[in-house]
């Protein structure tokens, strides 16, 4: 049945969807805001109020209704897109950003840096200017914000930290003690690569870690192997764990 006919006396649906966005004012419409009316027909409404104008299509399913000011037509504010692109894939603060929530830095990088499980991110989900690490492990899925900042923070060896490499090792140190954080990491170290899985060894016997848990990752990296663990390299069995000697300048 066409949009534009009645069902048993009632409104067709892209009206009842236009009254709902124009009630609504500014906001994200997709699909599942009207659980109440049939999939096809919403699809088929919010795509006919796309191409009128009523609403603006950032992605796949996902609209937005803007407002009115005197500077033209507001644009979808950053934060909640990036919270409904996280709800697609999981998004996760990646760069400076990471370093920042671990409190390895105070700065607010130029350009938002984000990795996700996903292959790609839909740019105006995402962000047209943000920096985007795509295919991270299927097992980040399982991660807080904090944990897959601190892996994050370990692929790039610890070069985002603004503290003294003094500091750094300790705060690295003091992040992994946290109850339960290193045995969570110590579970996806799997899917890392290699120079993270040794780092992560490192960190273990500095900490305590589990004999098990380090013969584990042991095992999996190459003996013949040597790896930069950058201002990392400062920590105490770092040789022992295959980390290069770091050239200072």
């Amino acid at each position: 049945m066409k949009l534009a006919q009645r069902t048993n006396g009632r409104p067709p649906v892209v009206q009842v969807i236009r009254r709902r966005v124009e009630a609504g004012g500014e906001r994200v419409w997709r699909f599942s805001d009207c659980p109440n009316l049939p999939v096809a027909a919403v699809a088929q409404a919010l795509s006919r109020l796309a191409k009128d104008g009523t609403l603006q299509r950032l992605s796949k399913g996902v609209y937005y209704r803007g407002r009115a000011t005197a500077l033209g037509p507001s644009r979808p504010d950053p934060v909640a897109i990036r919270k409904l692109a996280a709800g697609r894939s999981p998004m996760f603060p990646a760069g400076v950003a990471a370093a920042n929530l671990l409190g390895f830095t105070t700065q607010a990088a130029g350009r938002s840096e984000v990795a996700t499980t996903a292959a790609s991110l839909p740019r105006k989900l995402a962000g047209r200017d943000t920096i985007v690490h795509t295919r991270r492990p299927e097992a980040w899925k399982r991660l807080s914000d904090h944990d897959a900042a601190l892996l994050d923070f370990l692929r790039r060896g610890g070069s985002t930290s603004e503290l003294s490499e003094k500091d750094t090792l300790r705060r690295t140190l003091r992040l992994f003690k946290e109850p339960g954080r290193y045995e969570r990491l110590a579970r996806v170290a799997p899917s890392e690569p290699p120079r993270v899985r040794a780092m992560l060894g490192a960190i273990g016997e500095t900490i305590g870690a589990s004999s098990a848990t380090l013969r584990r990752l042991r095992a999996s990296l190459n003996p013949v192997s040597r790896f930069d663990f950058g201002v990392l390299s400062g920590l105490p069995s770092a040789r022992q764990w295959l980390a290069k000697e770091r050239v200072r300048p």
